[in-house]
């Protein structure tokens, strides 16, 4: 299928006000690997293992579709782990070679080692996004981590610099990224979670290595930056933020000034004051309107309504109604009416401002 990206895909052109998309994770199917578990292991292998992740890649992209998710993505079918899957693919990390670091601030985690130059031999993923165009015409948003996220969930015993570490990562997203663009994908999203906790670095040269990891794209580019999967170590750590988080404030006003297109943010259930959304006025918002950290279904009003106090201060068109974070640890049938709500929702505020 001919590669374009969406500004002029007519598929993109014709989404409605307000198009829905998930945040990356979906959750995989029990015959791939262990339902509601993150790095869980695979159960099949070679061959068997490839035929498997297309067929459940298939599943996911109907399933979006069939919940009327307008910008579809693969899920992440083929990765054990959002970051981990990326680096297990590049050379100079030693992944038999582990330590423990503390992820985040948040909690302890055997990672690989950096243990001589960092570099992309190859292509990741860009079969996989090659295979996915091929399903569907509709806009396809591909994630990959982000540089600062990816340098803290590694042990580094070579570079012995966090910001040096990073830059090596933005050029080798880059180099990836062009090859998923040339694959056909409409929208790159890095995933930086890390953002709402080293605000220091992320002002310092956070920014700057996500700009690298950009330079040059012909596609849309979103960062994606929210308080984690709906796992306990990120639950309990919301719970010491008090009553109100208020992490983006620090970030959102350089991030404005970036080359970046969309900024994709966690909101629905969460104590974000959602004014916070006015200082990354101008840009496109991935407006979180689905709580991944809890098996509730929200109604469409509940989606709507977090939709509808977002756009106090996002602009009509560039609300981007979205999940709070991956979806991975929640039950396949939790996630898809999860994911049904999320388009009734972003539908019922549609209807409310045609009616204006």
């Amino acid at each position: 299928m001919m590669n374009q990206n969406y500004a002029a895909n007519p598929d993109f052109a014709a989404t409605p006000l307000f198009p829905t998309s998930t945040a990356g994770s979906l959750p995989k199917p029990g015959w791939l690997a262990e339902p509601e578990t993150l790095w869980s292991p695979w159960k099949l292998t070679g061959d068997d293992l490839l035929t498997a992740q297309q067929d459940a890649l298939r599943i996911t992209l109907q399933e979006q579709q069939q919940a009327g998710i307008d910008i579809v993505s693969d899920g992440e079918q083929t990765r054990q782990h959002f970051v981990t899957t990326f680096i297990e693919h590049l050379a100079g990390v030693d992944f038999q070679q582990r330590q423990t670091v503390r992820i985040r601030n948040r909690y302890d985690a055997s990672v690989p080692t950096v243990v001589g130059p960092v570099a992309r031999l190859a292509p990741v993923f860009v079969e996989d996004a090659r295979f996915l165009r091929q399903q569907t015409c509709q806009p396809i948003k591909w994630a990959l981590p982000g540089p600062m996220t990816m340098i803290d969930t590694l042990y580094d015993a070579h570079y012995h610099s966090r910001k040096q570490l990073a830059f090596e990562f933005a050029r080798i997203l880059n180099q990836e990224a062009r090859d998923l663009v040339g694959a056909g994908v409409d929208i790159i999203q890095f995933d930086e979670p890390a953002f709402n906790v080293f605000f220091d670095d992320v002002n310092d040269w956070g920014i700057e290595a996500l700009e690298l990891a950009i330079e040059g794209l012909s596609c849309e580019t979103a960062v994606h930056i929210c308080y984690g999967y709906g796992i306990q170590a990120n639950t309990a750590w919301k719970k010491t933020l008090g009553e109100q988080w208020r992490q983006y404030e620090k970030i959102l006003p350089k991030l404005k000034e970036s080359n970046i297109d969309i900024v994709s943010l966690e909101c629905h259930n969460s104590r974000v004051p959602l004014e916070l959304l006015e200082l990354v006025r101008g840009k496109k918002v991935m407006v979180g309107a689905i709580d991944v950290a809890n098996h509730q279904i929200e109604t469409p009003a509940e989606v709507a309504a977090t939709l509808r106090s977002a756009l106090q201060y996002v602009d009509a068109d560039k609300l981007y109604p979205c999940t709070n974070c991956g979806m991975a640890p929640l039950p396949r049938h939790i996630a898809r009416q999860k994911l049904a709500a999320l388009s009734a929702g972003a539908a019922l505020l549609r209807q409310e401002l045609q009616r204006r």
